[in-house]
């Protein structure tokens, strides 16, 4: 045993004197991030004390080992081997590193290096030509109460406009001539112009109470008490409109926003402790995996994975990660996804059940005599005939837009035929409340429904589908259980994502190095 240990002794630092393993997460680390190349100048701005490198794998390796407070990665530069080894003995405050987080330059490395780890795990056949997309919620950092519902918003305005109405209805009668406008067309401009008008009418109050105050009960006096109070109260609906309509702005499409994070959106988590249904500021990350890991990101305000399809495979086909075989779940099946699949990328191959798919195969489902699949269809005659022996003939054409984006959806109306060929009534065609029986039917739609089940059916497809589950879904298990990352520690939708970044390249990361240690990659 060693007993000579003396921390007075002289020493000799160099800073490479430690190296560690080439199956650790600072090796893998340091390997991208010097692939990157990165001697950009600092051009604009307060003088950067720092170099971009040693802070990207100072930040990377922070995040790998679940430590995301700025605070926390300043004492694990100065605590920890591997992330002195990354900095070459640098050691940056907490608001250094907290400024680099945030930075316009991050963004830009980090999709930098996405790309560069992208080539990478292609060269060395680590990821095959399909990908597994899935979303998930991510808590803001935000509170939880803090919450602005849109419908509430447009309810208390409607009011709000009655009492201005009102308010000025009264002045009209008392003090004003002008026309007074409709709660609809109020405007701001509208309100401060008469506003401005009370305060030249209290004015001249005010030099008719001079000139006449030995009267005694003074009228003026009283009028410009009363016109005093309209105009206090008038300004105060002033003040709630513009709030208002400040409100609805920031809302947009969304129906609800966070008053600490006005970017976050009030989703329903999963992870819900209490399993109550409670709302909560979020974000909703989607993700796009091949043998677990992730290609592309994108961070989206829209509580549901429906909607963001579309853009998400956009961004990754400009980016040029996306291969022939999308794989996602039913979640992402509606007619207006299937169809900018076919219409702008008739070169892939898409896997997505729509969300009745699974319940059609059931028995129940099939014997269901209110289900049109179940009803016997008629081409040349372009009619159905259900399991009672009623008659559906095409009646008209019908759309519905969709209010968000305004997709048109077309459908096909069938109307019951009402009548025998007696004239009698059939008590079948007809509803409970004695109209007739009408049914719509969305003949593109079932165009994609029908592809879908085929592509599905074929054993190789079906393979590639069950795939999904263990691909796209571990990843966020790790990311909330391993990582232990389920809220966001920055706000803004801007800084949000470049949070994201750095989480997915610190899990493709970990990712490499198990791969390393367990022998399965050719790294």
């Amino acid at each position: 045993m060693h007993t000579n240990y003396n921390m007075n002794q002289l020493t000799l630092d160099i800073t490479t004197s430690y190296i560690p393993k080439e199956d650790s997460t600072a090796w893998f680390i340091n390997e991208l991030v010097e692939s990157l190349e990165i001697n950009e100048p600092y051009l604009f701005g307060r003088p950067r004390n720092y170099d971009l490198s040693a802070m990207l794998k100072l930040v990377l390796f922070a995040y790998t080992r679940s430590v995301f407070s700025s605070r926390k990665i300043e004492q694990l530069a100065e605590e920890s081997l591997p992330a002195r080894w990354l900095t070459q003995e640098q050691m940056p405050t907490y608001r250094t590193i907290a400024r680099f987080r945030v930075s316009n330059e991050l963004e830009a490395l980090i999709e930098k290096g996405l790309d560069s780890l992208v080539h990478y795990l292609r060269e060395r056949q680590l990821i095959n030509d399909s990908i597994f997309i899935d979303g998930t919620k991510l808590l803001a950092d935000a509170n939880k109460y803090s919450f602005v519902w849109k419908k509430s918003t447009i309810k208390y305005d409607k009011m709000n406009r009655e009492q201005i109405i009102t308010l000025m209805s009264e002045l009209k009668e008392a003090h004003l001539a002008s026309h007074i406008p409709e709660a609809t067309s109020l405007t701001l401009d509208g309100l401060d112009e008469v506003l401005t008008r009370l305060e030249l009418r209290l004015e001249e109050l005010d030099q008719e109470v001079i000139q006449t105050k030995d009267v005694s009960p003074n009228p003026a006096k009283q009028q410009r008490r009363t016109l005093k109070s309209q105009k206090r109260k008038l300004s105060e609906r002033r003040d709630k409109m513009a709030d208002h309509q400040q409100r609805l702005a920031i809302c947009g499409t969304r129906n609800s926003y966070s008053k600490t994070d006005t970017d976050a959106t009030f989703m329903r988590v999963k992870e819900d402790p209490m399993r109550n249904g409670q709302l909560k500021p979020s974000f909703n990350l989607q993700i796009a995996t091949s043998n677990q890991f992730i290609l592309d990101y994108d961070v989206y305000q829209n509580p549901t994975d429906t909607k963001t399809f579309p853009t998400f495979i956009e961004k990754m086909n400009k980016a040029g990660r996306l291969p022939r075989y999308i794989v996602a779940d039913a979640g992402y099946g509606s007619e207006q996804n299937y169809r900018y699949l076919e219409d702008e990328l008739p070169n892939h191959t898409a896997f997505i059940p729509y969300s009745t798919m699974l319940k059609e195969q059931s028995k129940k489902w099939q014997s269901d005599e209110r289900k049109v699949m179940n009803w016997t269809y008629n081409e040349q005659e372009d009619s159905y005939l259900d399991p009672k022996g009623v008659r559906f003939n095409f009646n008209a054409y019908r759309t519905t837009t969709d209010k968000v984006d305004g997709f048109v959806r077309d459908f096909k109306e069938y109307k019951a035929e009402k009548y025998t060929e007696n004239k009698e009534v059939i008590p079948e065609a007809l509803t409970q409340g004695g109209n007739t029986r009408i049914i719509k039917v969305n003949p593109s739609l079932e165009y994609f429904k029908a592809k879908q089940r085929t592509l599905l059916s074929e054993p190789e497809n079906g393979k590639l589908y069950a795939q999904r589950k263990i691909d796209v879904e571990p990843v966020f298990g790790w990311m909330k259980a391993c990582l232990h990352f389920s809220r966001y520690h920055v706000r803004g939708m801007e800084k949000v994502k470049k949070e994201t970044g750095i989480l997915i390249m610190a899990l493709n990361m970990r990712k490499l190095a198990a791969m390393k240690r367990l022998g399965t990659s050719n790294t």
